[in-house]
């Protein structure tokens, strides 16, 4: 009778854990608006860097991003080069408005869209954001707009579906050169969507870790027993 209570009790806190554990390890869309209609484009070329700024949920440890999904529209010209990357914030909560700080990482795909089409982009390495943090995704290319010039589309409202407390401040910010960006915001809603994966906080892998402890010390009493 003693064994089959404690078998019981391990059973649940396995079952309780384990929920926990991949609850907290599931990817999640926090942003998107891919699925609206454009009503027009931003034009992104080497003299036309252009920035959305999002704001991170309140996950303790943060979050590890998965992929950027962007919505394009004909590309003009022929323009090359495309690039995608995360950069992070600088600016805001009472004081000038953010702007793109630092870059934090490149995100790749193999195709160059210069035909319209939703695209997505993957960090080359593992990249963690902070919690409630403002970081930009930021987009530039090898040509000049003149030569070429790869078009993001936008929505007409200000609707990405946010989960997580996740949300989009301000608007697009653009800069001629990726290194002085003026603190003046247009007020377009670039198609985009944000997949990320919240990373576990220390507790949940401490008791995923004491579960498993768990089971094994119960199956060696059972073979022990037997």
């Amino acid at each position: 009778m003693k064994k089959t209570i404690i078998s019981g009790v391990i059973t649940i806190a396995v079952v309780l854990l384990s929920s926990q554990f991949v609850q907290a390890q599931g990817t999640m869309t926090y942003l998107s608006n891919v699925d609206q209609t454009s009503v027009g484009s931003l034009a992104v070329g080497s003299d036309s860097w252009v920035a959305e700024l999002f704001k991170t949920g309140t996950n303790a440890s943060g979050y590890l991003l998965d992929s950027i999904q962007l919505g394009l529209t004909d590309a003009t010209g022929t323009p090359s080069g495309f690039t995608v990357m995360i950069y992070s914030s600088i600016g805001g909560t009472m004081g000038p408005d953010p702007v793109p700080a630092n870059n934090l990482g490149t995100l790749n795909d193999s195709l160059n869209p210069v035909s319209g089409g939703i695209f997505t982009y993957i960090p080359t390495s593992n990249l963690t954001l902070l919690p409630s943090t403002q970081y930009f995704i930021v987009l530039t290319a090898g040509t000049t707009v003149a030569d070429g010039a790869y078009d993001w589309s936008y929505v007409g409202a200000n609707s990405y579906n946010p989960s997580d407390a996740w949300s989009i401040h301000g608007g697009v910010v653009s800069s001629s050169n990726g290194s002085s960006w003026p603190h003046v915001f247009s007020l377009n809603y670039p198609q985009f969507a944000i997949t990320a994966t919240p990373i576990p906080e220390p507790g949940v892998l401490a008791l995923s870790g004491l579960g498993g402890l768990l089971i094994l010390w119960h199956r060696r009493k059972s073979r022990a027993v037997l």
